[in-house]
């Protein structure tokens, strides 16, 4: 395979049975073979991802120092601004070279659940930066609900079986700068070889080169979509409950030719998380003799807090 397969929604969402059916068996093959399809038919419009994009330009344009007014200390990194180099892949040194926001859940029907997570950072020198940013999580959270449906179909489950789990799920949506390259990296990249920690990601902005793919045989090939398109890949937590029947690929976002120094980048990832207590454990119809159960028992909470450990965004 030297391309990402490309699926679309609407057929899940149609009231045929076998274009629903053609959709659950074709993203279900490309996430046992790559782990990555490319995915239209989509809830995002083109004037939300427009005033999504200027939103972002704007604030990753304002002075260093009000943007580090938005870094709020003893959260990992969860909510608001994280600065340029300081997350790093596993086992890497180097920090990436690039700076970002986090949006996180909204929840408004349970008091408990919105105890657990911090509180969306508000940015007040942009007006519409928060609301457009809201509007986008939802849609993305919308569009992930149904690509999970498709594949608890696919793994045998129920078709709403993951819906109890991702409802407050503790998702967020990571609008990311990469700005320009001014002098020579030391052994950085935009972003470093790495699995996603979370269910699936959903990528806006992989219209132009630079993210890769790791197929199986090692070979890196080039992940891009076309502008109706999101990239959609699968975590580390689905490939564990799935007994890696869906794979958690490998990818990277390699720097651009020298000529292309001068330039940012921009892309906006939807880490699709469920609520802490989900338990990870492998299921029982992706457990047989050919292959047997290959990861511990462990819950969503727990697993995201390993790894945030290891990227570096918390402390022991």
């Amino acid at each position: 395979m030297d391309r990402i397969p490309s699926v679309d929604l609407k057929d899940f969402i149609s009231e045929d049975p076998k274009r629903k059916q053609k959709f659950i068996n074709d993203i279900g093959r490309a996430y046992e073979d790559i782990g990555f399809v490319a995915l239209k038919g989509h809830f995002l419009d083109d004037a939300l991802v427009d005033s999504l994009y200027g939103e972002v330009k704007n604030f990753f344009n304002l002075p260093i120092e009000v943007k580090e007014s938005y870094e709020i200390p003893g959260i990992g990194g969860q909510r608001g601004y994280v600065s340029f180099g300081k997350e790093s892949a596993k086992g890497k040194k180097e920090g990436d070279l690039k700076e970002f926001w986090h949006f996180g859940q909204y929840v408004e029907d349970d008091e408990e659940r919105r105890k657990e997570y911090p509180e969306n950072v508000e940015v007040k020198e942009l007006e519409d930066f928060n609301k457009v940013g809201k509007q986008t999580y939802q849609m993305l959270e919308k569009t992930a609900k149904y690509v999970l449906r498709a594949l608890a179909l696919y793994l045998d489950l129920e078709e709403t079986y993951f819906d109890k789990y991702i409802h407050n799920g503790n998702s967020i949506l990571r609008p990311i700068h990469y700005p320009p390259i001014t002098e020579e990296p030391k052994n950085a990249v935009r972003a470093a070889a790495h699995g996603d920690i979370n269910l699936i990601t959903l990528l806006m902005g992989a219209q132009g080169r630079g993210l890769q793919v790791q197929r199986n045989d090692g070979e890196w090939i080039d992940a891009i979509a076309e502008p109706d398109e999101l990239m959609i890949n699968v975590g580390d937590m689905l490939s564990r409950h799935s007994n890696n029947k869906l794979k958690s690929t490998i990818h990277r976002v390699i720097n651009p030719p020298r000529e292309l120094w001068g330039t940012s980048r921009y892309s906006m990832p939807f880490f699709m998380h469920p609520v802490s207590e989900m338990k990870l454990d492998v299921l029982e119809s992706c457990i047989d003799e050919d292959n047997p159960k290959q990861f511990e028992d462990i819950t969503a909470g727990e697993f995201l807090n390993e790894r945030l450990i290891e990227l570096g965004l918390i402390k022991k």
